[in-house]
């Protein structure tokens, strides 16, 4: 049931009409009803976040890659960046090969460690051989967060078209600790970080975020 603004008097059966008291603009006409939600009087302004307070959290990223090394990790340098940028804390950088078990032993440790509390992983989501990092991660997920997965695709569509259908990119959960994975070119951890994971780790994002989560999971 929708409990509307107190501002609304009246509607149509076509589209709704906000009337607000003491507002030089007498009537508004919105597009849905859902439009309702969002409505603030005595202006239409956006709902604030839900929580004011930016809580940073500590985040680990692994770059698997068979051939960089610190001097040529330019994309888990990117995510560094990033994450701390954004105000959050770089709790580990580990570069790992493309190796199932390897990867499996860097991500276990990280999620049974209290302090972190989500893992970012660039690299090894394609379908050669070697890419291999969702094989090695699916088995330890709890739950795996399948929207992730979709909407990085659909984001990478507008900027690399039908190529986005080669990427695995998948996130999930384990032991409370959430972990993305992201390709590994550059462009790829900065279309993921800029259009879906700073807003899901950002406590004041609204109506929902991932970090708002986080004490109900461990």
């Amino acid at each position: 049931m929708h409990h509307y603004p107190k501002s609304v008097t009246h509607f149509t059966r076509e589209r709704p009409i906000a009337v607000f008291k003491d507002n030089p603009v007498p009537q508004i006409e919105l597009n849905t009803y859902n439009d309702f939600e969002n409505l603030q009087e005595p202006y239409l302004m956006p709902k604030p976040p839900k929580n004011q307070e930016f809580i940073p959290v500590n985040i680990a990223v692994l770059t698997v890659s068979d051939t960089r090394t610190e001097a040529t990790d330019i994309s888990g340098k990117a995510l560094a960046e990033c994450l701390t940028g954004a105000g959050h804390r770089l709790a580990e950088k580990i570069i790992s090969a493309d190796d199932i078990y390897q990867i499996r032993a860097v991500v276990s440790r990280w999620i049974a460690a209290p302090a972190i509390d989500v893992v970012l992983i660039t690299g090894g989501t394609g379908v050669t051989w070697r890419d291999v990092t969702p094989e090695a991660i699916l088995p330890l997920l709890d739950k795996e967060i399948t929207g992730f997965g979709e909407m990085f695709r659909s984001v990478s569509y507008q900027e690399v078209q039908t190529s986005a259908l080669q990427s695995r990119a998948l996130a999930g959960i384990a032991n409370g600790t959430f972990i993305f994975c992201i390709p590994g070119s550059t462009n790829a951890c900065h279309t993921a970080w800029n259009h879906i994971l700073k807003y899901q780790l950002d406590s004041r994002h609204g109506p929902c975020n991932f970090v708002e989560l986080m004490p109900r999971l461990k």
